[in-house]
């Protein structure tokens, strides 16, 4: 940051007005945030992107089928064997039903079951995408009515409608529970990071301000710019913005108390360490942001709609962190450190702590650390081979046991799998006979279950009843059997969509997202660090790190999420969305620590520089990770399979990326390669020791000017 505007922003009194502005601009921009659930589309047809078939479908079917509709199945099941009775009261609930408010169109039923131990009656639901949230009281409802009716039979309710409840009391919990988890997290951290009872408080409230306010200017962007969010990435914006916003936090205030230790006016020791630590937050920060906006690329409209969303939390936090914060701080004073207050003349720290000898140790044989960290992590990424990222069945996605995937199963033991959810097609009038017949031959298709063709404006629209349970693999590949036989039937134009062929189709496009998108945040991050360190060796280097401590991170959660919490697979997109958090963010730390290294190598050449720059930032690289990882971690206190697997993941990497990968794996190649590290740089060619080099420095103790203990602090 400019040695200018970091003095302003921590002037005598100017510091009052930035600080008035700021919370200002939290408090107008916060306002909106409680709309954010409002703008959510939560509907799995709004994740996919506009060319998929299944979206065109719906597009499509829009004149035959309302595409808010949601069918719910109310299910009576006796094992003893129904009887006249229990239709006859089926038929009563079907009357109660038809009167309920958001029930619309005419109850479908009762319907036996052929081994006569159940019925069932099909339910048309109607809620708008904004009311998500009360679904679950109107599934709720409709078992009501069942129970009424029952005479002791069991009741259940399934299909699309009982799913979306559970999905929305799963999620009702994001602003709360995982906000109070994260942020118990963070305080526990901040507590035993500053071991001061005061100092926390001031990070943390710029961390949850950076999260209103982020989700204050996504609000805007989702109501007025068609920015896609869902639920899901709600969650992620609030544990990624308080988790970078700490990290961020922790390196301004490390490099303000050794400033307030060199410099007796608090107002300068703030100037001075925004200009020295501002750099290396916002090259963080821009490449976190950059590395999430890479989600553009997507074909999954969720996924693309998860870059800005993270990236505009990304933006706010750094605005809050280098603005806000130290602000607050020189308003407050060297006594929020109490009873650890920094004062002018004490000596820093040596460089005899932790990661002062952990930086000896390795500098006696710095090759043989790093290649055995390698060979070591090498061998951790072989799990990756047990990582089954295929997709989640409904009963896979819950971690769990919820009420609509037992009437799932109850359903599947009585009735085709697919009822509730039909396979829909979608084609031209003149060959909507053949399509129906060439849809009732295709496998996998109940028998009988073909509807008759619904014709409107030169469209033809029907329907049809999957054998297997609409989320299994055999229905996938039904759908496939029935694509490739529809699309062979000559000028018919058929489409085909349903609920299941939507997931399909999340399936195939999260996967391709995969291969496009990962190359190019590789390509990105490294541009970026070449920018920044001005080398070409480095950034090859420090990437290659980054991805081995991936492809670490990813083996242990495959042999861990199956074998010790014995989830049965991953999303499709969870490779991807563990890849941009832990490449982006752990980038993060490298850039902490190799600025750091460049500027002691600037003066006390690379080798020296490289143990100075470890020691001196050890610490807060640390206590940021482990935030980092405890925020990330609280994504485990909800009920979702695809949550709780990227939480463990980026937790483990990170406390990789912390602990092994920059400490040891960063180190050891910086004292082994030397100046090599910095080819072709003007650091490669002097090591640092040329004061004609660039941004050299005269040697000191100190990079600041000091005062008399008489100034003002």
């Amino acid at each position: 940051m400019n040695r200018q505007l970091a003095g302003w922003i921590s002037h005598h009194w100017i510091k009052w007005v930035v600080a008035l502005v700021m919370i200002v601009l939290v408090g107008v921009l916060g306002s909106f945030a409680s709309k954010l659930t409002g703008e959510q589309e939560n509907d799995i047809g709004s994740w996919l992107p506009g060319d998929a078939e299944s979206t065109k479908v719906i597009e499509q079917s829009a004149a035959f089928a309302d595409p808010e509709a949601l069918p719910a199945i109310l299910l009576f099941v006796r094992d003893g064997g129904g009887s006249q009775q229990d239709l006859a009261r089926l038929t009563a609930a079907k009357a109660e039903l038809a009167k309920l408010p958001d029930v619309e169109g005419e109850v479908v039923g009762p319907i036996p079951a052929q081994d006569g131990k159940a019925a069932q009656l099909i339910v048309t639901l109607k809620l708008k995408d904004s009311e998500f949230e009360k679904l679950p009281d109107v599934v709720q409802e409709v078992k009501d009515v069942g129970e009424k009716n029952a005479a002791g039979a069991e009741v259940y309710v399934g299909g699309p409608a009982a799913l979306g409840a559970d999905q929305s009391e799963a999620f009702a919990g994001i602003d709360g529970i995982l906000l109070i988890a994260a942020v118990s997290v963070v305080v526990v951290m901040l507590l035993l990071t500053y071991r001061s009872p005061i100092l926390w408080i001031i990070p943390l409230f710029c961390g949850l301000a950076s999260v209103v306010m982020a989700q204050g200017v996504v609000y805007l962007l989702a109501r007025y710019a068609d920015l896609t969010v869902n639920a899901q990435s709600q969650g992620i914006l609030s544990v990624l913005v308080l988790g970078a916003g700490i990290d961020y936090a922790l390196l301004l205030v490390a490099r303000y108390r050794e400033e307030l230790r060199n410099t007796a006016d608090r107002h300068d020791a703030m100037a001075h360490a925004l200009h020295r630590a501002a750099p290396a937050i916002i090259a963080s920060g821009s490449t976190v942001v950059i590395g999430l906006l890479c989600l553009l690329f997507a074909q999954m409209n969720s996924t693309a709609g998860l870059g800005p969303v993270a990236a505009v939390g990304i933006l706010a936090s750094l605005l809050l962190m280098l603005v806000l914060l130290p602000a607050l701080l020189v308003i407050f004073g060297r006594w929020v450190f109490w009873p650890f207050v920094p004062r002018f003349g004490d000596p820093q720290p040596s460089d005899r702590g932790v990661w002062g000898r952990v930086g000896r140790r390795i500098s006696r044989r710095p090759r043989l650390v790093w290649l055995a960290t390698t060979v070591v992590l090498l061998g951790l990424s072989v799990g990756v081979v047990q990582l089954d990222a295929d997709g989640l069945s409904n009963a896979e996605s819950f971690t769990t046991t919820q009420p609509s995937v037992t009437a799932e199963e109850k359903i599947a033991e009585h009735f085709p799998g697919g009822g509730g959810s039909p396979v829909q097609v979608v084609a031209d009038e003149a060959s909507a006979s053949r399509v129906a017949t060439a849809l009732g031959d295709v496998q996998g298709i109940a028998a009988g279950s073909v509807s008759d063709p619904v014709t409107k404006n030169g469209k033809a629209y029907l329907e049809a009843t999957l054998e297997a349970q609409p989320d299994s693999r055999a229905a996938f590949d039904t759908i496939d059997r029935v694509r490739d036989r529809l699309h062979d039937v000559p000028d018919a134009d058929a489409l085909v969509g349903g609920s299941t062929a939507i997931n399909h189709d999340v399936q195939k496009a999260s996967a391709a997202d995969n291969r496009l998108i990962i190359p190019i945040v590789l390509v990105v991050v490294l541009l970026i660090l070449v920018l920044l360190l001005r080398s070409l060796l480095a950034p090859l280097i420090l990437l290659g790190t980054v991805v081995l401590s991936f492809g670490a991170a990813l083996g242990i959660s495959a042999l861990v999420l199956r074998h010790v919490l014995g989830f049965a697979g991953a999303d499709s997109s969870f490779p991807l969305y563990a890849f941009v958090f832990l490449v982006a963010l752990g980038i993060d730390y490298n850039i902490f620590l190799m600025t750091r290294v460049r500027e002691e190598s600037l003066q006390h050449g690379t080798r020296r520089g490289a143990l100075i720059g470890l020691a001196a930032t050890g610490g807060v690289i640390t206590s940021a990770g482990l935030v980092l990882a405890g925020t990330f971690a609280a994504l485990g206190s909800l009920p979702i399979v695809f949550l709780a697997e990227i939480g463990f993941a980026v937790a483990l990497g990170v406390l990789l990326d912390t602990l092994v990968v920059r400490s040891v794996l960063v180190t050891a190649l910086n004292l082994d390669l030397g100046r090599w590290m910095w080819w072709p740089s003007a650091l490669w060619r002097t090591d640092g020791l040329d004061p004609r080099a660039e941004d050299a420095r005269p040697p000191g103790p100190s990079t600041t000017a000091s005062h008399p203990p008489g100034h003002r602090a």
